[in-house]
């Protein structure tokens, strides 16, 4: 039976009616057709602008620095920013300068420098761009089709991929943080990485070893998800950080946010792409937790993942892909009730804050920057997409406004680095354009009467966390099928040591590089990490995804797990919970299997599904 509201904690009171004041649906003015080619059109202008003042003012350097007009080597010093919007490019119908770029970068990017580079923001960005512009210029059927184009963008893909392997070899299968593109892994690199940093590989590799029938790739990334799985809490809640080596979390708090976020969306979008039923489930459980655990409607906390207490009433501008995500997964509502939530803090200062603070209902000190993500804007996309309700084109062109006139400087678009007195900051994040401008264009675009790739092309997409689209064409999502077709044109295993004959014999010639890339790849078949995926024979309810899988619950053997079965003995008061319409079966509790089976379990209270702690006036944040 639900509480009686005078019963609720006041902090709880403030935030349900703050959200009522926001999630009201009072409208502007409806976008009608024609102005949304018109916004369409502004938002196009925008993108070229930004771009052509990249390419005149900083390329061939990474990025931007669009108030001094002057270029900086922020990840790799290899045109980080051309390589980030060529999909964006393409996706906009300019076939010149599509074409242009796609031959500048086969004829002049390398790889083989000594530079350290985050596996992350190298695959997402750098690999995610090469795969994409290559899926699009090699294929008649999209349009552009660039004639002079003969695979060097796959090539330079497969050569990054390989420079990014050793990066894999840890005893959890979770790999470091960053990897130098020469040498491998550094002696003293950190041996502690982001849960989001090991689980957001699966789509790029994934489709990397689709394309060129090397298995290696697609296995490597998986056995991350899975390292990173198997280590979860008994509540299928996964920490924010955690050591490759030993498997232990070194930062318990459980979110949606920065650090995690996009390990949940590769878990559903690797399902989506690939029809890996195992992605699927594991999606299911953790977004089943998720819900469960962090969801006060409409607002998304920090809690520990072991006793799902508080640590930290905070919404994170990373967060606010989630409403997007969840219409990826057909739960409709509770998306439609938190974007309405996160726009209302758009509205109040004209972006969202990397921190907001629920409590006080403020700016969090520290957390006061926009740095042009594009978040927001994607959720608002995909819910104008799913409900074609005219509150989301009300919305894009209020960010779309703020863009212009808050952040339009000389020769780009800046960092906002303080949202209450909209202060510029010299730099332009790469993502610019190839996310936030791309889904704004596609915002508008839709309204106005699609004409693009992504709405009339011959594939459907899935966008990667980078924004760049991903086919789901035969050869990509329908693997086997598709090399069983009479006469179907399949890729032989050839293509991976043709690539790397000549970058092979001339980089051990000087003896400065020592993984070879048929023993680097060779070695992770036999790696104790490396476990090849069982046979898919449909779906079998009735079972949790370690039974399914063979993956179960591993116990954490640290000291502070004393301290977790502490603060897990108070139980939190039971609220409403929350299935996901995607769920097969939600009667499904991997928690309670994994309890049972646990030596350590004896006298530890673990939350049940339909508890949750709620926001207290003020807490301060756990340490982790």
């Amino acid at each position: 039976m639900e509480a009686p509201k005078s019963q609720l904690p006041i902090l709880l009171i403030c935030l349900l009616t703050f959200s009522d004041i926001f999630v009201g649906q009072t409208l502007s003015e409806v976008v009608t057709p024609q102005e949304a080619r018109e916004l369409r059109d502004e938002v196009r202008e925008m993108f070229f602008h930004a771009f052509d003042g990249y390419m005149e003012h900083a390329f061939p350097r990474d990025e931007l620095k669009p108030l001094s007009c002057e270029g900086e080597d922020t990840l790799g010093g290899y045109a980080l920013t051309l390589i980030d919007s060529l999909d964006t490019l393409a996706l906009l119908g300019d076939q010149e300068r599509f074409s242009t770029s796609v031959e500048w970068i086969g004829k002049n990017l390398r790889f083989d420098i000594n530079k350290t580079v985050s596996v992350f923001e190298t695959t997402i960005r750098i690999l995610g761009g090469l795969l994409s512009a290559h899926l699009i210029a090699s294929d008649y059927n999209t349009g552009m089709k660039v004639s002079s184009y003969d695979d060097e963008l796959l090539y330079l893909a497969a050569d990054l991929a390989q420079r990014i392997l050793p990066a894999f070899e840890t005893p959890t299968g979770i790999p470091f943080g960053s990897v130098n593109l020469l040498h491998g892994v550094d002696e003293n690199e950190s041996k502690v990485t982001s849960t989001a940093g090991g689980g957001t590989l699966t789509l790029e590799f994934g489709v990397l070893s689709r394309l060129t029938n090397n298995p290696v790739f697609e296995q490597v990334a998986k056995n991350a998800v899975r390292g990173l799985w198997a280590r979860r809490s008994k509540i299928n809640l996964v920490g924010a950080h955690i050591d490759v080596f030993t498997g232990e979390w070194t930062q318990k708090d459980a979110g949606i946010g920065t650090s995690i976020d996009s390990f949940y969306e590769y878990l559903l979008k690797a399902h989506l792409l690939f029809g890996d039923e195992e992605y699927l489930f594991i999606f299911q459980e953790a977004y089943k937790a998720a819900m469960n655990y962090l969801y006060s409607d409409p607002w998304y906390v920090e809690v520990n993942m072991n006793s799902a207490a508080l640590v930290w009433p905070l919404f994170n501008s990373l967060q606010a892909f989630w409403p997007g995500l969840q219409v990826l997964a057909g739960d409709i509502e509770p998306a439609i009730r938190t974007h309405a939530a996160f726009f209302s803090v758009w509205k109040k200062y004209g972006f969202t804050p990397e921190g907001f603070n629920l409590a006080t209902l403020n700016v969090q000190p520290g957390q006061k920057s926009y740095p042009l993500r594009p978040e927001l804007i994607e959720s608002t996309y995909w819910l104008y997409k799913a409900t074609r309700d005219p509150r989301y084109l009300d919305a894009g062109r209020d960010m779309l406004a703020s863009l212009q006139y808050g952040a339009r400087c000389t020769c780009g678009y800046c960092h906002i680095s303080d949202v209450e007195f909209h202060k510029q900051e010299d730099h332009m994040e790469s993502f610019f354009l190839a996310e936030t401008v791309k889904y704004l264009w596609l915002l508008f675009d839709l309204a106005a009467g699609p004409d693009n790739l992504v709405e009339n092309g011959p594939y459907k997409y899935i966008f990667s966390t980078e924004g760049h689209l991903l086919p789901a064409s035969p050869q990509i999502s329908l693997v086997h099928e598709h090399c069983s077709y009479l006469g179907a044109y399949c890729r032989t295993s050839d293509l991976e040591p043709t690539i790397h004959a000549s970058h092979i014999a001339e980089i051990n010639s000087s003896g400065s590089y020592p993984h070879s890339t048929v023993s680097t790849a060779s070695s992770f078949l036999s790696h104790p990490s490396y476990q090849k995926s069982p046979p898919m024979s449909g779906l079998i309810k009735g079972l949790t995804h370690g039974q399914r899988f063979g993956i179960s619950y591993v116990a954490s053997t640290s000291p502070s797990v004393k301290e977790d079965k502490q603060s897990s003995q108070s139980e939190a008061p039971a609220t409403s919970g929350h299935s996901l319409v995607l769920v097969t079966n939600p009667d499904i509790d991997h928690s309670q299997t994994s309890a049972q089976n646990d030596p350590d379990n004896e006298n530890e209270k673990i939350p049940t599904e339909n508890q949750r702690t709620p926001l207290p006036e003020n807490e301060e944040r756990s340490s982790g």
